[in-house]
């Protein structure tokens, strides 16, 4: 593995910034080195983000809004969503083929958290998972390695979750630590990886303006996630959209070094750097020493827009799938779907007792 490398938009700032992360990711003792460039973006050089679809104009900003939590019965039961299970198969229907795609390779499970694990619901602190969950992820990560990659905070995750042999990327990948002790050895024994660190304070300062600007609007939460900020808005009138997405804009335009992109029903604030839940799941499979294994099967189980970065990763690589949780149909680049929680436990309930028969039969 190589120290990392650190490739700057345009900025002078910019540039000493990058400077001073590479030089600390590269004293850190704890730090796994990963030949992966990270690379602040100038505001003009986004990817496609609400951003990108709104120039200045609220209507846009509210239709990205809308868009981020379809209505469930309009489609549940249309030829479009035939269309789209036949190009994305329930992952239980098609378990057997899946497995087949599995043997003689090391599994490697990644897992979001809200709506994958836990159930969407109104109050976003209440996330909690089913006891039969936890006993589930708790089963997987004793035959594979297993890891929780979620928007929130790492501490918040690892508080819903309390597995300590998990592995935890919170603030979409930008905040990852390894398990305290290790049961697959293969790979570095110490894991931990903040790209981001630079930008605390910041995200700090934001966090507290947003507090303050967004305090006059019934239901609006907001989430320090530590490398992110969120602001819940599933509890807002949508009529009231239009004004939340004024106060947030007012206070991100004093900050050029933050990116906003969307999830369901919740604003996201973001460093201006190329780290997502994709380059995540890459550091991690490096971590594992899986980078350039051919033995190797990762899979990603997720719901949300956010996910499809790592969905697109395993799809590049041409190795291992992702699977989308979803009850609509939504452009992914997920392989299989499942449509819920109960569905992802089952999957994983499979996947345990497919490993015990195996391991039973020699």
């Amino acid at each position: 593995m190589t120290n990392s490398n650190v490739a700057v938009s345009d900025t002078q700032s910019a540039i000493a910034m990058a400077i001073t992360a590479a030089a600390a990711v590269n004293n850190s003792s704890l730090f796994s080195p990963s030949p992966y460039n990270i690379t602040l973006f100038s505001r003009n050089k986004f990817p496609k983000s609400i951003e990108a679809a709104t120039a200045g104009k609220n209507i846009g900003w509210v239709d990205a809004m809308r868009a981020s939590s379809p209505t469930r019965s309009s489609s549940e039961n249309t030829q479009e969503k035939k269309d789209w299970i036949m190009k994305h198969p329930s992952a239980l229907g098609v378990f057997e083929e899946i497995m087949s795609a599995a043997k003689m390779k090391q599994v490697v499970i990644f897992l979001d958290y809200d709506g994958t694990l836990s159930p969407i619901v109104e109050n976003p602190d209440q996330a909690y998972m089913a006891p039969e969950m936890r006993e589930a992820v708790k089963n997987v990560a004793k035959y594979f390695p297993t890891a929780i990659v979620s928007g929130r905070c790492r501490a918040k995750v690892y508080n819903f979750v309390r597995l300590s042999e998990l592995y935890y990327a919170g603030s979409h990948g930008m905040d990852i630590k390894g398990p305290s002790s290790r049961k697959h050895k293969k790979g570095n024994q110490n894991v931990l990886c903040q790209p981001a660190k630079e930008f605390l304070p910041m995200m700090t300062e934001v966090y507290e303006l947003l507090l303050e600007k967004t305090k006059g609007i019934i239901g609006a939460n907001v989430e320090n996630n530590k490398f992110c900020l969120s602001v819940h808005f599933r509890r807002v009138e949508e009529e009231s959209w239009n004004d939340l997405a004024d106060r947030v804009k007012s206070v991100l335009k004093d900050y050029p070094k933050l990116r906003l992109t969307q999830g369901r029903k919740v604003l996201e604030i973001r460093p201006t750097i190329k780290w997502d839940k994709g380059k995540a799941i890459e550091f991690l499979l490096e971590s594992l020493g899986y980078a350039n294994s051919k033995d190797v099967l990762p899979v990603y189980i997720g719901d949300d827009k956010t996910d499809e970065d790592a969905f697109k990763v395993l799809r590049e690589r041409g190795q291992g799938f992702g699977i989308l949780v979803s009850k609509v149909p939504k452009e992914t680049e997920a392989v299989y779907s499942l449509q819920e929680p109960f569905e992802v436990m089952n999957f994983l309930q499979r996947l345990v007792t497919w490993k015990r028969t195996i391991m039973r039969s020699h």
